[in-house]
């Protein structure tokens, strides 16, 4: 029986960081998967998952035709020389033109849409064309997955995916042994800190967190404010380095560069902060949350997933400086009793609603389907052949 199974992302860190736990599980159940992105410095990472690795190289944020179709022409050599029981595809470029490869072969397809990014937060010619791109990707797949409700409905609504095949998953999982409460380590030890931790995207709020540190500091001179993440120089959505040093040189920011471990740096934070334009669900509230740490985050699709307003955090405007400062400062505000409630309040939830194991259940379901479908064609094929 085959069971093979490609998965493809746009980088090979977003698999060992998101779906190492997926991987694993794929691959405890006999699977043997292959893992298509382009090579970066988490590829060779990969291997003690104990999964193949591919390199494809794509232009993440381009859009070039001649380069996206190259892109299609790579999948379908790939997939029609492993012919794989399915594809995974995460990520707008995998999601699209993995697909559409992987449709023509007759491969089976299992999408997952983390968020919609930029480009569906605009209304733009940009947007109609991965409109129309999505809508010939996922109208053949076996599965679409969404992260949060409001994606699920803006994708059916717009006839994007069928409703029989879309179904939300409680984002990516969290692996609750791995992320957990520190008693040891109690907040407040040096001065309020607040943390983002997120790629230095404008989209993920960056500029109105520092213009809200400078409401706080006039107010509460005391309060840190970290920046935990990468500097993509690559991305034109991208927060130029310039800038964050800047910040850093005024003593405004702590800019922390980026970390393979982040459970230190939320433990020693008092709140989590995320004032992102949308979200699928967001990972590193995920963590934060698990860690049992409040959060303020923007009332926005898949913020608002995990964030319940006054009791796990705070949820403010989205774009608004002013009203992030007022949480801020409502956050300070509070007795450590009373964050320490909202931390455990948000173990609770992630708990209760955001297990991994959830998660991969959900794709192993989904699997098991398409193997006895195939099964189910194969020995209908084969009483055909006897009948005649």
């Amino acid at each position: 029986m085959n069971k093979k199974i490609v998965i493809s992302v746009n980088t090979a860190w977003n698999i060992h960081n998101f779906r190492s736990g997926l991987v694993k599980a794929l691959i405890a159940q006999g699977y043997d998967v292959m893992v298509m992105a382009p090579a970066d410095a988490y590829a060779h990472r990969l291997a003690s998952l104990g999964c193949r690795f591919k390199t494809i190289s794509m232009d993440n944020n381009g859009t070039s035709p001649s380069r996206d179709l190259s892109l299609l022409v790579k999948y379908w050599r790939v997939l029609q020389s492993v012919r794989p029981l399915a594809y995974l595809g995460y990520t707008i470029k995998p999601n699209i033109y993995g697909s559409i490869a992987a449709h023509r072969l007759g491969i089976p397809v299992i999408n997952n849409i983390a968020g919609l990014g930029a480009t569906f937060i605009s209304n733009s010619p940009l947007t109609y064309l991965v409109k129309q791109l999505y809508r010939c990707s996922l109208r053949q797949s076996n599965r679409v997955f969404f992260q949060n409700a409001d994606d699920c409905k803006l994708f059916v609504d717009a006839g994007l995916v069928r409703p029989d095949v879309a179904e939300v998953l409680p984002g990516s999982g969290i692996d609750l042994q791995q992320f957990q409460p520190d008693p040891a380590r109690l907040p407040a030890m040096d001065g309020f800190c607040f943390l983002l931790v997120a790629r230095m995207l404008r989209d993920k709020g960056i500029d109105e967190y520092a213009a809200a540190a400078r409401i706080v500091r006039q107010q509460v001179p005391g309060v840190r404010f970290q920046l935990l993440g990468p500097v993509d120089a690559h991305n034109p959505n991208s927060i130029p380095l310039e800038r964050i040093a800047d910040w850093k040189s005024s003593g405004l920011i702590e800019y922390l560069k980026e970390t393979d471990d982040v459970r230190p740096y939320l433990a020693h934070a008092d709140c989590v902060v995320l004032p992102s334009y949308r979200e699928g669900v967001p990972h590193t509230l995920l963590e934060a949350a698990a860690m049992a740490r409040p959060i303020i985050a923007t009332n926005v699709a898949g913020c608002k997933d995990i964030v319940a307003h006054q009791a796990n955090g705070l949820l403010c405007k989205v774009k608004d400086p002013a009203d992030l400062a007022a949480k801020m400062l409502q956050m300070v505000s509070l007795t450590q009793a009373q964050r320490l409630a909202m931390g455990q309040a948000g173990r609770n939830k992630v708990v209760a609603q955001f297990d991994e194991n959830v998660v991969i259940g959900r794709y192993l379901n989904t699997l098991r389907q398409i193997e006895a479908n195939g099964h189910a064609h194969a020995v209908q094929g084969l009483e055909t052949t006897a009948q005649v």
